[in-house]
């Protein structure tokens, strides 16, 4: 690999989201876990259980997509760590009575960087960027089940690297509205390369996460926990050593996993209020982003995260603060139309 690729490859598993997707092997896809979703962004980083009529929960769980989203248009803006920038618009709408359609685009930019050979001269600057198109399909099976698909086309260019892949989600939803119950099950970015950047071939994100999402008695509150990276049980992190160590100081050494902090890394909380059906108030908590960041001397802040949405009339908007890394917070925007 040359340097110019290996600082790239290096910039992007930076810039994705801190999970385990790039310390479990090549992974130059990191970016489809960040979701477009500030709702999603609101509980933890995920919302594959949270059933509502919102066009941008579809990179969550094609099936939380159904006939009653009739006709609506969603635009997402991020302001990732660093200089990187993530856009998404999609557009969704019924298929009669018990199905409906998705299509949608992502953009992400990682800011401008400079480029040098490897004797050091300097060759120009260039912005890496990330696009994959989707479309979704869903349908309803019976009043409470609910499956979905979604294809995606992406495309990756870095300086004079570029490569092509192809994936797909496949979704399951429950909802039980009486007792206000939620399940759901998702494969996450099944697929490959294309097209490589180089010699060597880069995974996708592949997951599987189950979701729980509950309201509490007759109250305005709801439990969502979700379960991810569930087809690896340890999550490497890394902390740094100091003197005593016997390693260079500041050198990583890998964290020693009990078993119960292990299990919690895999589980990501939210409790939400919701005083009507036009607006939430969400809280987030991510246990594993947490502990990765002991790496980087976390805060206090650092694995959580915090939401809230409002509809009024034919306009949705939403907002969510986080904060992935001990030096930078991520805010996200969604606006929505309804057709």
């Amino acid at each position: 690999m040359t340097p110019i690729l290996r600082n790239i490859a290096i910039l992007i598993c930076s810039a994705a989201p801190l999970s385990g997707a790039a310390q479990l092997g090549a992974n130059a896809y990191s970016f489809l876990e960040v979701s477009s979703s500030t709702h999603a962004q609101a509980l933890g980083g995920y919302g594959i259980a949270v059933s509502e009529p919102d066009v941008m929960l579809t990179d969550q769980n094609p099936g939380l997509l159904g006939p009653e989203i009739e006709s609506a248009v969603g635009l997402s803006y991020m302001r990732w760590m660093g200089s990187s920038n993530f856009a998404s618009l999609r557009f969704g709408h019924s298929a009669g009575p018990r199905g409906a359609y998705a299509l949608g685009i992502r953009y992400l930019d990682y800011g401008s960087i400079d480029g040098y050979l490897p004797d050091g001269t300097f060759t120009g600057s260039f912005r890496p960027q990330d696009v994959a198109v989707e479309g979704t399909y869903s349908h309803d099976f019976t009043d409470r089940l609910r499956g979905g698909i979604t294809a995606k086309f992406i495309f990756s260019n870095y300086e004079e690297y570029s490569a092509m892949a192809l994936a797909a989600d496949l979704g399951l939803n429950y909802y039980d509205d009486e007792h206000r119950l939620s399940l759901s099950a998702v494969i996450k970015n099944a697929g490959g390369q294309i097209k490589r950047f180089h010699d060597s071939y880069d995974h996708l994100p592949f997951d599987i996460q189950l979701g729980y999402m509950q309201g509490l008695g007759e109250g305005p509150f709801s439990l969502a926990i979700t379960a991810h990276h569930l087809t690896h049980w340890h999550l490497p992190y890394y902390h740094h050593s100091d003197a005593s160590d016997g390693a260079a100081d500041g050198a990583p050494q890998e964290a020693e996993q009990k078993f119960f902090s292990t299990f919690f890394r895999h589980l990501a909380f939210g409790l939400q209020y919701t005083p009507s059906d036009r607006f939430y108030v969400a809280l987030g908590y991510n246990y594993k982003t947490r502990t990765d960041m002991s790496s980087w001397q976390r805060n206090f802040l650092s694995g959580f995260s915090l939401g809230l949405g409002l509809n009024v009339s034919d306009f949705a908007i939403g907002l969510s603060y986080s904060q992935p890394h001990k030096s930078a917070s991520t805010i996200a925007l969604n606006l929505a139309y309804f057709l």
